[in-house]
């Protein structure tokens, strides 16, 4: 029941986030167009099919892929705080972002002469550095808090270097890459979706066939161990998985916050349960459908806001609760 009502909403997210935009297109136009038919105004179907629809399929996708990931790291770091950017994933991302829009040298002047295709790249080179590095380490690291403890200060220097190169860059190159930071689910075109897509898909796939692994992980890693189950290879291929998704989505949208933490929390809360072979679906319908809601609300009238504007304000309250009701369970343990 909870798997199909998460599958209807998202439908009538989906819907929602195609028909509302500035510009008032009518509900039976818009499905005119979806069913490949002429809307009564040409210009309708430019504005759903060039700007709404990739901007709906970009918003799912990226949700899916947060959600998923958040949960991933939840289940490996066996910590209700870790998110898909735990790693530095996305902090390395932002450093690719940042050389190339300060420009400096070759390799970066030609990326940013590229323009949003540049930008994707750069991110997905900083991002591929950063896993790779994590990759290596999740190999002789034995314990997973010790690799989380080493993710997180990759991330702290990576964003050092960050706030470095900002001071010395020009205040416009700046502002374009603080514009960039705070996320968006628009500009992707149907060749972004076909890789972003693609990508994402493979991330879900590895995600779903590790479904097995991932439950014998919630026992511990010892536990696991007496189960038959190659921990350093579980850990590796899930590793390789969150950052392979949140990766994906950083580089197309920017770092996205708090749907990777608050999503699967949501998620475990409507099934009751921690068994991945159905809250991994669920947590993918969840993170699609909140993210196509903060898509939704983010075009207010006076303009479109920020993502990461809606994502928090949504996110920091679920955060919080989560944190309060795990004092309170400690406390009732104790």
């Amino acid at each position: 029941m909870v798997l199909g009502a998460l599958t209807i909403g998202t439908a009538v997210a989906l819907a929602m986030a195609i028909t509302v935009g500035s510009v008032s297109v009518p509900l039976s136009d818009t499905v005119r167009v979806l069913l490949g038919m002429d809307p009564r105004d040409p210009r309708w179907t430019v504005v759903i099919e060039t700007v709404r629809l990739p901007r709906a399929a970009t918003a799912a996708l990226a949700g899916a892929a947060l959600g998923v990931a958040g949960l991933q790291m939840q289940t490996l770091f066996r910590n209700p705080l870790a998110d898909p950017f735990s790693l530095g994933v996305s902090s390395g991302a932002s450093l690719g972002v940042s050389l190339t829009m300060v420009g400096t040298g070759g390799f970066a002047a030609g990326l940013a002469a590229g323009g949003r295709l540049g930008v994707v790249a750069a991110a997905a080179v900083g991002a591929a550095v950063v896993l790779t590095g994590i990759l290596m380490l999740a190999r002789v690291v034995r314990t997973p808090v010790t690799l989380l403890v080493i993710g997180v200060m990759v991330g702290a220097a990576a964003t050092a270097l960050v706030s470095l190169l900002l001071t010395w860059t020009d205040p416009q190159r700046a502002q374009q890459f603080i514009s960039w930071g705070l996320g968006s689910f628009s500009g992707t075109t149907t060749a972004d979706l076909t890789v972003f897509g693609a990508v994402t898909a493979a991330g879900l796939l590895v995600a779903a066939l590790s479904a097995k692994p991932l439950n014998a992980l919630l026992l511990g890693e010892n536990y696991a161990r007496t189960m038959g189950l190659n921990v350093r290879r579980a850990r590796i291929i899930t590793l390789l998985s969150a950052s392979l998704l949140a990766g994906a989505v950083t580089a197309f949208c920017g770092p996205i916050g708090f749907l990777g933490i608050a999503v699967p929390h949501v998620a475990r809360r409507l099934l009751g349960t921690s068994d991945h072979r159905v809250l991994l679906p669920a947590t993918l319908l969840a993170g699609a459908l909140t993210a196509l809601l903060c898509a939704v609300a983010s075009q207010t009238p006076g303009g479109v806001l920020p993502i990461n504007v809606i994502t928090s304000l949504a996110g920091a309250p679920v955060v919080i609760v989560i944190l309060l009701r795990a004092r309170s369970l400690q406390g009732v343990t104790t």
